[in-house]
């Protein structure tokens, strides 16, 4: 487990060995909260409904939305409203990104649109108040019922039918034979699958601590999706807040392009207008989809308290054919970006290492004394409790 800005904002030292337990016993993030009809937990009015978890699937009993989360929040965004609305200026005259921001607020939205939506970017009434339940149930449940490593939910809801806006059916392109191929052929590996942890190179990147790639750093997954942007003059810098990266993005004359691949690529960026035009190449293929990735991404400041951030994913080996995604990073009550402590507070590879060393113990005791090998038990996510946890969730962790 690794100690997160979430963990330090909810939690003291003293109630971390009782939540290791709790954890993996918490209310699944779609399902309403406890009591169903009537009266929920600690007195909050439930109502029927169908909630939206992170994907966009259906739910549990959706809850009656708040006040800020009663219409869609691009709506009410400060660009959206006056297009004359520009944004603040740093002391040197550029578009002022700074601050500390979340993807939170898009976990309920789908990453590719369902079919039956067709090319409709924006939800319908009836299909926003859905999501706006099962977003407030989700809120309320992770606050109330669940525990600080399961999830973290932002206060608004967007309307956004999928995240990806190209092509025009939202949806993203089918990889190459030759990427399945590839992808066929790559083992298993991490603690959130069965594969047997003999080594570190069964560890996934995530596992490791050692980068969740881009854009990936920002997607929303179940905690830590917080993101710090600082400026100069000649560089914008994105602070990650899941394994703590920071990425540097170079303005004006870039240094020269280095020679290898890194995790995050070579970023060089851009002004136009309020817009932060940014191209990023020379990806580590472990973190991209390939070491020919070309990434172009745009920041827009829309509002004090939101970020437009568009990507378009470029490579031919890999997909069909480009696509766009676009989600907005916002601000969220008492939210700060900590430090995030991934090495100091990482249990996984230390004790999917102990219980693969105790496995091959007992092989080698079983076979002196002329009994059965032991069963392999199924791990799930015992790695980071110590007791089986059941089927895990999707939460993006598989690099």
């Amino acid at each position: 487990m690794r100690y997160s800005a979430q963990m330090q904002r909810n939690l003291t030292s003293s109630v971390l060995v009782a939540a290791f337990v709790v954890s993996f016993i918490a209310s699944a993030p779609a399902q309403g909260p406890a009591g169903g009809r009537g009266q929920g937990a600690a007195g909050a009015p439930a109502v029927e409904g169908q909630g939206q978890g992170r994907a966009g699937g259906r739910g549990g009993r959706g809850m009656t939305p708040s006040e800020i989360r009663s219409v869609p929040a691009e709506t009410k965004a400060a660009k959206y409203a006056d297009p004359s609305w520009k944004a603040p200026r740093t002391p040197w005259g550029h578009p002022d990104l700074q601050g500390e921001f979340s993807s939170d607020d898009m976990r309920g939205v789908p990453m590719s649109r369902p079919p039956a939506q067709g090319d409709r970017e924006s939800l319908t009434p009836e299909e926003f108040l859905q999501r706006a339940r099962g977003d407030e149930a989700n809120k309320f449940s992770s606050v109330n019922t669940e525990t600080f490593l399961r999830n973290e939910y932002g206060i608004r809801t967007f309307g956004y039918s999928s995240l990806v806006i190209d092509p025009a059916d939202g949806r993203q392109p089918a990889v190459t034979p030759a990427e399945r191929a590839r992808r066929a052929a790559q083992p298993e590996r991490g603690t959130f699958s069965n594969v047997v942890l003999a080594g570190f190179d069964n560890f996934s990147l995530y596992d490791r601590c050692i980068s969740r790639g881009v854009p990936g750093s920002v997607t929303p997954v179940l905690y830590g999706n917080g993101v710090r942007f600082v400026q100069s003059p000649t560089e914008v810098v994105m602070t990650y807040e899941m394994i703590h990266e920071s990425r540097v993005i170079h303005l004006g004359t870039p240094p020269q392009a280095p020679a290898h691949a890194s995790w995050t690529g070579f970023s060089v960026g851009r002004w136009d207008g309020d817009t932060l035009v940014v191209e990023t190449t020379t990806f580590n293929e472990r973190t991209a989809t390939s070491q020919n990735l070309k990434l172009t991404e745009w920041f827009t400041r829309v509002d004090p308290d939101m970020v437009e951030y568009k990507y378009r994913v470029d490579d031919p080996g890999v997909y069909t054919a480009p696509y766009t995604v676009r989600m907005m990073l916002t601000t969220q009550p008492n939210y700060y970006v900590m430090e995030y402590s991934c090495h100091e507070g990482n249990s996984a590879v230390e004790m999917g290492l102990k219980g693969e060393r105790a496995y091959e113990r007992s092989v080698e005791e079983a076979k002196a004394k002329g009994l059965p090998i032991p069963e392999r038990m199924p791990r799930n996510m015992d790695v980071y409790s110590g007791r089986a946890a059941g089927p895990v969730r999707e939460i993006g962790f598989d690099r």
